[in-house]
């Protein structure tokens, strides 16, 4: 799976081609090392002659000099192809991720989603250069060695030829005993990254309810398995080098041990047998590299699966042909519409039909989880249905294309979201070249005025992260003046006025109502105050629709909208409140 990334090296082919390359040089530099140090035992030692000594010391100076230039000539081409190659990889599941529907992003789940994006992305990066670096020079030194052994001495070489399958299949078994332990480390981080966002984002209601010990009990159980898991995964990795390290030690003492007998019988030389100690060495150290490698490779492979998961996932929500509105048909139009949501047994939306025409205002109201937002969020098509068809202008909105249909939409989400910026920047999120006129009718339509007026440098005032330097109803105020701008045909408000108290309310949807002729507003409440004005109200009853009509309609023939409005003491004899 790691290999299948290998795409995002496409704009690096040089450097991943270099890099190799000139880590094999660097080896082929080491592989003569040996060789000049048996001559220089046996000829320049031996036979007492200082000029061969000083002319191979230098030779083997100028080994050295090579050797570390190509390394790092090597490393430097790895380093730029894994660097170049880390932000493809990010640039591009990054723009994946951002192409996917709800759908597929409520079955990945955001904690999994930023691990992915961030430590997996990471790992197979890291994994990338110590392949360019090791992945070939470790082999190659290994059957390097062994090829300058047999050129020394077949007999003693048959010692490398035993000694290179012990180590590679402890090497092999070890990484087999890792694997399925970095694949659930990977697992319990994504699950600490969710504990972590969800503290964060819930951080009030934690403290409200004096739950921080909970928390954090959860949290260090998270931590000590994955403690536990990664202390297994270390405590068998440590094996490594002490096995490798017995078989090598064992094989060493082997070629002196033969070795030495065959110098004292004059088949091979003193300096023979220490290049044959040499090459023995080079071999550990190249395995014990390569199982490092390997180590690293495991992690980025386990990585490299949960990233090629993502991207091997595509929208459900695919660009439609495109097509012409038929401004005479309905607004929307729902035609026995089911839905259910991702990993759900049961249906959020069954059999739905109703029609909305243009200009008209369509409230909605229900109890928690009746399917109030799925009505809304299948108009845009943050959704598909499983059945039936959601149209807008007369046309399927599977037949549009998603930019085409979204941007006649404006949409107030439930959650009042605003992004680090001016209040200008803020604004122009539907229409980047809206004017400050655009700007300022769209916020007196939603009541915003006032208050920005108040602030320091006015449109240009600075609105922190997610709006944290404003109110609650303040940040659902600008949310609105953000759908405002521009002047879509549809305008949705998912339960936008819900930290508004209910004159600022009762103005804002007179403000709407007054300076929004021919567009088609959905109004999504929890209060009869909010839709009872309406000119259709759809009443949802567990995923169903109880009843579609005025309020006065309602009241007298929707038994359930009446349970509603005595809830909140709404007199359903005069139309009036109680209290």
């Amino acid at each position: 799976m790691l290999f299948t990334l290998a795409r995002f090296l496409r704009h690096y082919k040089i450097q991943s081609i270099f890099g190799p390359l000139f880590k094999m040089t660097e080896a082929v530099f080491e592989l003569l090392v040996p060789i000049v140090m048996a001559r220089m035992i046996d000829t320049g030692v031996a036979e007492g002659d200082r000029s061969y000594i000083y002319h191979s010391g230098i030779i083997l100076v100028g080994l050295g000099i090579l050797g570390l230039t190509c390394s790092l000539t090597a490393q430097y081409f790895a380093a730029r192809a894994s660097t170049g190659f880390g932000t493809e990889l990010r640039n591009a599941l990054f723009s994946h991720i951002s192409s996917l529907s709800f759908k597929e992003i409520d079955k990945f789940g955001t904690p999994s989603l930023v691990t992915r994006m961030t430590n997996d992305c990471n790992q197979v990066q890291t994994g990338v250069n110590m392949i360019l670096r090791l992945f070939l020079r470790s082999p190659f030194i290994v059957i390097g060695a062994v090829v300058m052994g047999l050129t020394i001495s077949v007999k003693l070489t048959l010692i490398f030829l035993v000694a290179s399958p012990v180590l590679a299949l402890i090497i092999y078994a070890i990484i087999k005993k890792t694997l399925k332990l970095y694949k659930t480390t990977q697992r319990k981080l994504d699950r600490s990254s969710k504990i972590v966002r969800e503290n964060l984002n819930g951080a009030r209601a934690i403290r409200a309810f004096g739950r921080q010990q909970d928390e954090i009990k959860e949290f260090e159980q998270n931590s000590d398995e994955l403690y536990e898991n990664q202390l297994i995964a270390g405590k068998i990795s440590a094996l490594m080098n002490p096995f490798t390290y017995v078989v090598v030690n064992l094989a060493i003492i082997a070629i002196i041990w033969f070795g030495g007998r065959s110098v004292y019988s004059g088949s091979i030389t003193q300096g023979e047998v220490i290049a044959l100690v040499n090459y023995m060495n080079q071999i550990l150290l190249a395995l014990v590299a390569l199982a490092n490698l390997i180590v690293i490779i495991t992690k980025a492979q386990a990585s490299a699966v949960r990233i090629n998961d993502v991207f091997a996932v595509n929208s459900s929500v695919t660009d439609g042909a495109g097509t012409t509105p038929d401004r005479n048909a309905a607004a929307v139009e729902f035609d026995d519409v089911s839905f259910s949501y991702y990993n759900s047994g049961d249906d959020a939306l069954s059999h739905i039909s109703f029609c909305a025409y243009k200009g008209e205002t369509v409230g909605i109201i229900g109890a928690t989880g009746s399917g109030k937002s799925t009505i809304v969020n299948l108009i845009p098509r943050f959704y598909d249905v499983q059945s039936g068809s959601v149209k807008v202008n007369g046309r399927d909105v599977r037949e549009y294309a998603i930019k085409d249909l979204r941007k006649g939409i404006g949409i107030v989400p439930q959650k009042a979201v605003l992004f680090k910026g001016t209040v200008r920047d803020n604004m122009k999120w539907r229409d980047k070249n809206a004017s400050d006129e655009e700007i300022e009718k769209a916020l007196e339509i939603s009541q915003s005025i006032d208050f920005i007026k108040e602030k320091r440098g006015y449109l240009d005032y600075e609105i922190l992260q997610e709006g944290r330097n404003l109110s609650g109803g303040q940040r659902q105020r600008l949310t609105v003046a953000r759908a405002l701008v521009g002047s879509p045909d549809i305008l949705i408000l998912d339960d936008s006025s819900s930290a508004l108290d209910l004159a600022t309310d009762a103005r804002l949807r007179k403000a709407i109502k007054d300076n929004t002729e021919g567009m088609t507003v959905f109004i999504v409440s929890q209060r009869i105050s909010s839709v009872r004005g309406a000119d259709k109200i759809l009443v949802l009853d567990d995923g169903t629709l109880a009843g579609c009509g005025t309020h006065e309609e309602l009241v007298r023939s929707c038994e359930v909208y009446r349970e509603i409005c005595h809830s909140q003491r709404v007199d359903t004899e005069q139309g009036g409140a109680k209290a």
